[in-house]
């Protein structure tokens, strides 16, 4: 959707932040492709910086996805629909979104039986080459725009993204109210995913991390247990002692490793009582070298996990029942100027004591 063509509105234009090269992000023109008769076009009020957008600022690639021409950045999002096509019948103008950013095909297997988030051919908005939201305005397939309850501001629309990949987590691990959880990484999606797994029943859920800062973030979030771990790989076996005593005797049903390094994941399969689930959320690094076998031995299930699909209506329903509170999480908000932009960037890179960074366009 995102990838050129002429602009829709006349009068004013319409600007994005592009990421141009290595460490350097511009706020220039973008013309939006024309409306399609299922499409909206939406003004973006609330983007959130991910750290994949990060990822991609400091080192132009993620993964097997290359950065090769300049690209709008940006997939966190919600705005206000200003326009919509012909066929459009589920939304108005001045109706306030959130956007899923991504886009199947609907016409390969995996799109048919429902697991569209692991399409081949899937446009993701800031995923190279398709172009993203951090821009005035958008053009999004309307059934990929929700919309907000009057009580859920459009920051928390935004949220209802990284929110997604923690419900999708907890929906592949089973979770429930005879699931203890440890999470590894307190990280934004650590911490999601702290609030997704007790919004589905977990009992306990324990939260690791190297930083004191965001595990005493991970206890106001209500954390039953935090353990402060290094990032040397010998320390493995006495700090998977000290999480079994925090988590207590029941032990680890489910370990979310939302780090996805060679240390996160052979304490996550170390620490997962025999018969448990262990669901890769972090994709730190490419390839591991992790005790396998012995978890093999104990018959400790890994799971994968790639974005999303069909969270939006749910992650919705919890902020507007109150059953998540994502308000906490947001940390820092800019504008959209070129010095906002870059500034933005920064504080979400050097991490400390920011969360989500957020603009508010």
């Amino acid at each position: 959707m995102g990838k050129g063509g002429k602009s829709h509105q006349e009068g004013e234009e319409n600007m994005a932040a592009w990421l141009v090269g290595l460490n350097t992000l511009k706020i220039q023109p973008f013309k939006l492709p024309p409306l399609g008769p299922h499409d909206v076009r939406v003004r973006m009020k609330a983007v959130g910086i991910c750290g994949s957008d990060v990822h991609f600022l400091k080192t132009l690639r993620l993964a097997d996805f290359v950065v090769k021409e300049p690209m709008v950045i940006g997939h966190e999002c919600a705005g206000i629909i200003e326009e919509i096509g012909s066929e459009v019948k589920n939304l108005v103008p001045g109706d306030r979104v959130a956007l899923e950013p991504g886009i199947g095909c609907w016409r390969c297997d995996l799109c048919k039986e429902g697991r569209y988030n692991i399409c081949p051919d899937m446009k993701f908005f800031a995923t190279p080459p398709v172009h993203g939201s951090l821009a005035r305005q958008v053009v999004h397939p309307a059934d990929l725009c929700f919309k907000l309850p009057d009580n859920l501001s459009l920051e928390e629309g935004a949220m209802c993204e990284p929110l997604s990949v923690a419900v999708h987590a907890c929906r592949r691990a089973n979770i429930g109210p005879e699931t203890n959880v440890l999470v590894m990484g307190a990280g934004p999606i650590g911490l999601v995913t702290l609030l997704a797994a007790r919004a589905f029943g977990a009992p306990r859920i324990v939260v690791v991390d190297v930083d004191d800062y965001r595990l005493s973030v991970a206890n106001n979030l209500g954390a039953d247990g935090v353990v402060k771990v290094s990032t040397n790989m010998q320390d493995i076996p006495e700090e998977v002692e000290r999480i079994c005593e925090v988590m207590g005797a029941v032990g680890v049903h489910v370990t979310f490793d939302c780090a996805g390094f060679n240390k996160t994941m052979s304490t996550a399969l170390s620490a997962t009582r025999a018969g448990g689930r262990v669901c890769l959320v972090g994709l730190g690094h490419n390839e591991m070298t992790v005790p396998l076998t012995p978890a093999a031995a104990r018959e400790v299930d890994i799971i994968g996990i790639f974005r999303y699909k069909n969270t939006w209506p749910l992650c919705i329903e919890l902020l507007r029942s109150g059953k998540i509170d994502v308000k906490p999480l947001i940390t820092h908000r800019f504008g959209f100027s070129q010095k906002e932009v870059e500034e933005a960037f920064e504080t979400s890179a050097r991490g400390g004591n920011a969360i989500k960074v957020m603009f508010n366009l």
